[in-house]
């Protein structure tokens, strides 16, 4: 494959619960090649692992770019889950290890969500609801950011896949015990899924990917919906709680909101209860489809920045710029 031009070289992230995908690619001829890895980046006790993120990164772009030829990687791009919250380390750290790597100068780190929002809506106001093994809302009047939820599995992203998904075995394990509100339909799905559910516990606990485990119970939980009432008081539960997000950050005026992630690809058991729960939080908006995914965020983010500075709101935890010299 022929060079691109010198000079213009982005790298774009996408870091999430499902692991890492990287492009590589030029402001003038757009993204050049991808890799993913199913290794989802480690959390500490310094938050997101700034040499756990670097050792899976490495190989990734250096694959990448001996597929490209030479690019001169001036600008990255990342968006990584947790950020907000446990992104310290990763703001630290970061923007010196991919100097010292790729030769890269200008970084931008950005919450997953703000790469959602980006991805989804572009530079328009509105609201983004980024629904994978988590759960984040987003909002923007391009002057600033308002977040709700994205809190993790443990204390938050409520109607996010690990939501659905731990809510869906818990009804599992009532209808093992002989509890009401369990569905015995959600328990012999949990049993073809995992095996006798009274080994859940060990076998889910010590997982340091439990948020993934219980999400990959989530299309479970939808194919469930239409027959079994439980599960469909889940997905109508997890609609709520995603409507109430987008209400907390829409901003005035805004008539956009759309979602993004892979939770979605549920599809109707999940958006029809949304539309419905959105009509009644947000009556003067509309969902709209959104554009691309938080990596193609990434990558709109990347080659404008690889050509300029951004034009988005800088923000101390949802969007951080670093500009290093060039000696």
């Amino acid at each position: 494959m022929t060079g691109a031009p010198e000079g213009s070289g982005f790298l774009a992230v996408d870091s999430g619960g499902s692991g890492l995908r990287v492009v590589v690619g030029t402001a003038e001829r757009g993204p050049l090649a991808r890799r993913t890895s199913d290794e989802p980046v480690r959390t500490g006790d310094r938050g997101i692992d700034p040499e756990h993120f670097m050792a899976r990164l490495v190989p990734l772009v250096r694959t990448l770019t001996a597929e490209t030829g030479p690019v001169r990687l001036t600008a990255a791009v990342v968006g990584a889950a947790g950020l907000a919250s446990l992104g310290a380390g990763l703001r630290a750290e970061l923007p010196g290890a991919l100097a010292r790597e790729f030769g890269v100068r200008r970084v931008a780190l950005a919450a997953d969500a703000v790469t959602a929002y980006v991805g989804a809506l572009g530079p328009r106001p509105g609201a983004v609801i980024a629904g994978g093994t988590g759960l984040i809302a987003i909002g923007s009047d391009l002057a600033g950011w308002r977040r709700a939820d994205g809190w993790g599995h443990l204390l938050g992203d409520c109607g996010g896949g690990a939501w659905i998904g731990r809510a869906g075995l818990e009804a599992a394990l009532r209808a093992h015990d002989g509890r009401e509100g369990g569905s015995a339909r959600l328990l012999a799905c949990a049993e073809d899924e995992f095996g006798p559910v009274a080994g859940l516990p060990g076998a889910l606990y010590p997982r340091p990917d439990r948020p993934a485990v219980l999400a990959s119970f989530a299309p479970r939980v939808a194919a469930c919906a239409e027959e079994d009432p439980v599960a469909e008081g889940i997905l109508r539960a997890a609609a709520r709680h995603m409507a109430d997000s987008a209400a907390a950050v829409c901003p005035g005026g805004a008539s956009r909101v759309a979602v993004t992630g892979g939770l979605f690809k549920i599809g109707d058991p999940l958006l029809a209860p949304l539309d419905e729960e959105l009509a009644k939080r947000l009556p003067h908006t509309r969902r709209v489809p959104a554009e691309g995914d938080p990596l193609h965020g990434s990558v709109r983010m990347a080659a404008e920045l690889s050509a300029g500075p951004l034009t988005l709101p800088g923000d101390e935890t949802m969007l951080s710029m670093t500009t290093r010299s060039s000696d």
